[in-house]
């Protein structure tokens, strides 16, 4: 343990599985309280449960506009403030562009790109005011690289990469740092629209990688001292490369 996230308070979307998971266990692990946020109420019961009074709930679908707009002010009458948000849920869609459907298509794209925007623009008056906070986003290799059997969802990646390196611009003034952690291909439901073949060859061959190790490149660049930014990490198996 670093010492450096004892205290500290973070808030994670899609924190009932995966990545968002597996951050929760690790911010928990550094001391942090976590406020798990989640539309699955009953994984969310469980979780808190299990992790005890460090974690805490909170019931968002951030494919609703209501519950979306008011997630950062409910967090914010649950505990004193918020020191990290990340904004993890996403979703994937792959395969040919003409294979897809448009409300698919839109509810991607409000996941991946439209609900981390407003999140982020509701935290950012409540950091500002604190003159401290950061802020991370899940994005994926896809978002730096044009990837031929999913070009809607990396898409939507190449679309946050440009978005958090813009916010990061106009908040470091504030004290506020912003990045991004960018995974290759890790073991959660996001695959389940992988070709078959492609998933299986990828197992036996060791091209995919657990979400907890993604989680520890998050707490690596939380860790730094405050006049360090990671703005970008990627991580990728090792035997995975485009």
């Amino acid at each position: 343990m670093s010492e450096k996230l004892i205290g500290k308070i973070a808030a994670i979307t899609g924190a009932a599985s995966g990545i968002g998971l597996a951050a929760t266990e690790a911010l928990l692990a550094e001391g942090a309280t976590v406020v798990m946020v989640d539309r699955n109420k009953q994984e969310l019961a469980k979780l808190t449960e299990k992790f005890g009074k460090k974690s805490i709930e909170q019931i968002t679908n951030l494919l609703d506009t209501d519950s979306c707009g008011a997630m950062i002010p409910e967090i914010l009458e649950k505990v004193s403030h918020i020191d990290i948000l990340y904004c993890n849920a996403g979703t994937y869609i792959g395969g040919d562009l003409d294979q897809t459907d448009a409300a698919t298509i839109d509810d991607m794209l409000n996941l991946n790109v439209n609900a981390v925007m407003k999140n982020v623009s509701a935290v950012i008056p409540h950091m500002k005011s604190r003159h401290t906070g950061d802020i991370w986003v899940t994005n994926s290799i896809a978002g730096h690289s044009a990837i031929p059997w999913e070009p809607i969802y990396s898409g939507s990646k190449w679309a946050i990469t440009s978005f958090v390196q813009g916010v990061r611009r106009q908040l470091r003034e504030h004290g506020i740092r912003v990045g991004q952690v960018s995974p290759g291909p890790v073991i959660s439901a996001l695959l389940a629209d992988w070709p078959e073949e492609n998933l299986r060859k990828a197992k036996e061959n060791g091209s995919l990688m657990e979400p907890s190790e993604v989680s520890e490149a998050l707490i690596f660049a939380l860790t730094r001292n405050r006049n360090i930014t990671v703005r970008d990490i990627i991580v990728q198996p090792t035997n995975f490369d485009m």
